[in-house]
């Protein structure tokens, strides 16, 4: 039997690239261990994440290039996960030492409001919900903002009405798509990853550092110019994207979206007190779905009733601070047309029920002085004289 070295086993496992990353294993420090048995070879990969979508494909790649230097040994590869200095020290070798780009709505003194709208699982209109309030924003003469953090589940762009519009790129910077808004200011601008994908039908399926790097380009990279307040659509529930948006925008205010019924009430207030141990502070709960008007006059609550101010009295008592339901969003079916055809109830019902409760909702949000009390300076204290 040929003698193989672990010298040998790294050389082979340099062709092997992470799938998303497109960087050789080695080089982004994956390989953790090579253990060479008389007739058994095992390699420890580390994972980015636990659950990676991908670790079959990379599990095969390992395989087949262990086994090209040792053919007589049977391969192993084992899975583990990386600590957060490793994570740390792949983000650093992708950088190439060079700092990350700067998120001008994290800096000190910037004064648009980011507002992340989550909820704690899906299908309760969070989406529709984060688009009529920015239209509805817009429509009171505010610079507005949509960022699409939902990566696996991005419908902004059909709920705006979009189309295949895609950005423009001046160099390194990207410029929003600008969304025309009937009646108001200022166009509402978009930035999504289904604008940047090569095809509308492209299934996204990336891991935690991805997604991160992600988000941070849809911040950084993107000439937002001076908005008066960013929207961002959070996936549903308190994956990896809710701990980006908490590491890079920490004074982000968030909005909490829910339906009357128990079980979305109770998902959701584990998506604000995701918010809070993020140092995020909870700033309201849109119950959506509330009941649905019969042409009697009378409501029927087709969920149940009191989810929303259900989870605005838990939360509040969790955080220590008042959180107020502000807004109860009846069900419409001119809501879902509207989603439908890419133009906002806001603007094709404005005088509807559902459509008078989300501009309440916007005027309560972004009715709070655009100042700089209560944001971090990034100051550190020097001591007393």
């Amino acid at each position: 039997m040929a003698v193989v070295t672990e010298e040998q086993i790294r050389e082979a496992l340099n062709s092997v690239n992470d799938p998303e990353i497109k960087r050789p294993v080695t080089e982004l420090g994956m390989v953790d261990a090579i253990t060479i048995g008389d007739t058994e070879i095992t390699v420890r990969l580390l994972l980015t994440v636990a659950g990676c979508p991908l670790k079959d494909t990379l599990t095969r790649d390992v395989t087949n290039a262990v086994a090209a230097v040792a053919p007589s040994h049977l391969v192993h590869v084992d899975m583990g996960v990386m600590s957060d200095e490793q994570r740390a020290a792949m983000r650093e070798t992708l950088r190439g030492g060079q700092a990350e780009r700067e998120i001008p709505f994290a800096q000190p003194g910037n004064l648009t409001k980011v507002y992340a709208i989550a909820s704690g699982k899906g299908g309760v209109g969070k989406s529709s919900v984060t688009v009529n309030l920015a239209v509805a924003m817009a429509l009171r003469g505010l610079k507005v903002g949509i960022v699409d953090a939902d990566i696996y589940g991005h419908s902004i762009p059909d709920l705006v009405g979009a189309g295949d519009a895609r950005p423009t790129q001046v160099d390194d910077m990207i410029m929003p798509v600008p969304v025309p808004i009937s009646g108001a200011e200022h166009d509402l601008k978009v930035i999504s990853i289904g604008m940047l994908k090569p095809r509308k039908d492209q299934v996204v399926a990336w891991r935690g550092p991805m997604l991160d790097r992600a988000l941070v380009q849809m911040l950084s990279d993107v000439y937002w110019g001076d908005l008066d307040a960013l929207l961002l659509d959070l996936p549903p529930g308190t994956g990896d994207m809710a701990i980006s948006i908490g590491q890079h925008l920490s004074t982000a205010e968030v909005v909490v979206v829910t339906t009357p019924q128990q079980a979305a009430a109770t998902v959701a207030e584990r998506a604000g007190t995701m918010a809070s141990m993020l140092h995020q502070r909870v700033v309201g709960v849109v119950e959506n779905m509330s009941y649905l008007e019969l042409p009697s006059g009378e409501r029927l609550e087709v969920f149940g009733s009191g989810g929303g101010r259900q989870v605005a009295s838990t939360l509040a008592e969790r955080l220590g601070h008042d959180v107020p339901l502000i807004a109860e969003i009846p069900l419409d079916e001119k809501l879902r047309e509207g989603g439908d055809a890419g133009r906002p109830i806001i603007v094709s019902h404005p005088d509807s029920a559902a459509a008078k409760a989300i501009f309440d909702a916007a005027d309560r949000l972004s009715g709070r002085s655009r100042g700089l009390a209560g944001m971090q300076l990034g100051l550190t204290p020097a001591g007393r004289l």
